[in-house]
């Protein structure tokens, strides 16, 4: 940051100095020391270029007894939007970003300053940058989180590592079948316990070394060395074999119809042998990472991509500090805001993609209280009802939730039950009117969690808040009793269902006891064997399971919605229903 706005932005916002615009105020050289951080003899210099640059009228006191007066001639308002909009001029992202996040604003500034930022979003062309790039800038209102395949638990990071890195073959949701990928094509034999892929001749990973099958077979070993969360899914595999450089061959214990799903999921991204997880993440994708801090991570076409190389030459992600977050533009759930610079003169157009699984509550079975009752759960869910949440917050909540699908949940006939019943069940349970814990997301979830508590005063049930700040998107173990939580299904929802039911590190896995685990886990242990009508009908029982026990209670689903111009074009969504960011394009005139 300018060193004389930060003197500045530190003097006007100096809860001790308590200085108001065009007020004399009587400090002393001591105070500003502290203030400015620096000794008396720079403090003087420091107020000279202040004054010369008007910040400040300086009139120091002559002789002992005499005060020295302050008075700001600008507003802190005033300096931080004059200075914001000379760091964004001058291309400075990183330091504009940095100061909204440097100092308290009020909110309507805060508005003004990201609407600002928000222009400088979005797609621009190689004519705009005067580089003969052709750049996408996004921004986001969290942390970077975990760019590990074999641990990666995010929606957005999972989206991102597919594209920078591949795996033997992709799914596609739209006809249900596996296409070709790092593997050309592959076999199995008759039983289903041996499976063979061949793999494309010349594949280069982005450190420019070409990939082979002892990559492949690393990229399995990975997971068991780790002790990766999904492990359960890979428990099948008795040995990996490479076959030549470009062959590799997996023999199994016992007949797995599900294997192909594994080999196109995030945590099979194909990586090279000596992998380094604390160096910059090497693939095989469309994209790979030029830059990576905690304030961008900078992504570049891949030239020697071995499929169709994107049209975008870079895409920035930029990403907010803490203190900086607003939800008003940058944290909607699943808003996408993909717009030209403000330059453009084509007008925006929406695009909806609503996104398989729903936002739920848990029960916290690992702490005593009245919601190991049975009654008590049957009441929450009259209180937590789908169709009211909806219909009373309404957004990007658009259908009440049965089911993790919702074409499940479109086929339910809905009822909604009265809260005297709930009121009711609430004292069959034993409940004293003891405060019980709510845990969310702040960002997120805070209306939802308002609207609870709202309803259950209606029944006599006290529930307080547990917010955790969710800047980091880490969600640590709560004590609390009830946790309000959401799940996003990849677009092959038979794996995401059984790695949300199966993966020990999620929320399920937490505050389910051991005892619950098992009974879940015994439903679903001829899960790989079943052909996909039996895997369908085994995930609806382990989803009734958990529907009439009360462990789990659906809420709704959720609508992901992204921001265009009209001269954006070959428009597709990829995982979770962010865009695909390398089949985007942009016409110029």
């Amino acid at each position: 940051m300018d060193t004389i706005y930060t003197h500045f932005l530190r003097l006007a916002d100096a809860e001790q100095l308590v200085l108001k615009l065009n007020e004399p105020v009587r400090v002393t050289i001591e105070m500003l020391s502290d203030v400015l951080c620096c000794t008396p003899r720079n403090v003087k210099f420091i107020l000279r270029k202040l004054e010369e640059q008007h910040f400040i009228h300086w009139h120091p006191g002559r002789g002992r007894g005499h005060h020295s007066e302050l008075t700001l001639l600008r507003s802190l308002n005033e300096a931080l939007e004059v200075h914001f909009t000379e760091l964004l001029c001058k291309g400075k992202l990183k330091e504009a970003i940095e100061l909204i996040g440097s100092v308290k604003i009020d909110e309507v500034l805060r508005e003004n300053l990201m609407l600002t930022l928000h222009q400088q979003m979005g797609f621009h062309s190689h004519l705009e940058t005067g580089s003969e790039q052709d750049i996408l800038r996004m921004l986001r209102s969290r942390q970077l989180g975990d760019l590990d395949p074999a641990s990666v638990y995010t929606a957005f990071e999972t989206y991102l590592l597919g594209q920078v890195c591949s795996t033997l073959i992709t799914y596609d949701a739209d006809t249900n079948t596996f296409l070709p990928a790092l593997a050309h094509t592959w076999e199995c034999s008759s039983n289903h316990r041996e499976w063979v892929f061949y793999l494309r001749k010349g594949v280069r990973f982005h450190d420019g070394r070409v990939m082979t099958s002892q990559d492949v077979q690393a990229s399995l070993n990975r997971l068991f060395e780790i002790n990766c969360s999904s492990l359960w899914l890979y428990r099948d595999i008795e040995r990996a074999e490479t076959v030549g450089d470009y062959a590799i061959r997996f023999v199994l214990k016992q007949t797995n119809r599900f294997f192909l799903h594994l080999f196109s999921c995030i945590r099979m991204t194909v990586l090279p042998a000596d992998y380094d997880s604390n160096k910059t993440l090497v693939g095989t994708g469309p994209f790979q990472i030029t830059e990576m801090s905690e304030e961008v991570i900078k992504l570049t076409a891949f030239d020697s991509y071995y499929g169709i190389r994107p049209h975008l030459d870079q895409v920035h992600i930029w990403f907010l500090p803490e203190h900086a977050s607003y939800d008003g533009y940058y944290d909607l759930p699943g808003a996408d805001h993909l717009s030209l610079s403000r330059s453009s003169p084509e007008q925006p157009q929406f695009i909806d993609y609503p996104a398989l699984g729903c936002q739920y509550m848990l029960f916290n079975f690992h702490v005593k209280g009245c919601h190991h009752h049975p009654a008590f759960r049957q009441a929450m869910r009259i209180v937590y009802d789908s169709v009211t949440l909806v219909n009373d917050l309404g957004k990007n909540r658009i259908t009440p939730a049965s089911s993790f699908l919702p074409w499940r949940s479109a086929a339910e006939n809905w009822k909604t039950r009265a809260l005297d019943e709930a009121k009711a069940l609430l004292h069959q349970s034993g409940y004293q009117g003891e405060p019980l814990l709510l845990s969310y997301k702040k960002n997120k979830d805070a209306d939802v969690a308002e609207w609870l508590q709202k309803r259950a005063r209606l029944i006599g049930l006290n529930i307080e808040f547990e917010p955790f700040d969710d800047y980091l998107d880490v969600v640590k173990a709560s004590q609390a009793p009830l946790i309000l939580r959401e799940e996003i299904l990849e677009d092959d929802w038979q794996y995401g269902m059984i790695h949300f039911f199966k993966n020990n590190e999620n929320c399920l896995h937490r505050y389910l006891t051991p005892e619950l685990q098992f009974i879940l886990d015994d439903v679903l242990a001829p899960f790989p064997q079943l052909p996909h009508d039996g895997r369908t009908k085994l995930l609806e029982r382990a989803e009734a399971l958990l529907r009439e026990k009360g462990w789990l209670l659906t809420g709704c689903h959720m609508n992901k919605k992204a921001e265009l111009h009209q001269s954006i074009y070959g428009m597709q969504t990829s995982e979770f229903g962010f865009l695909d960011i390398s089949k985007l394009w942009i016409k110029n005139p």
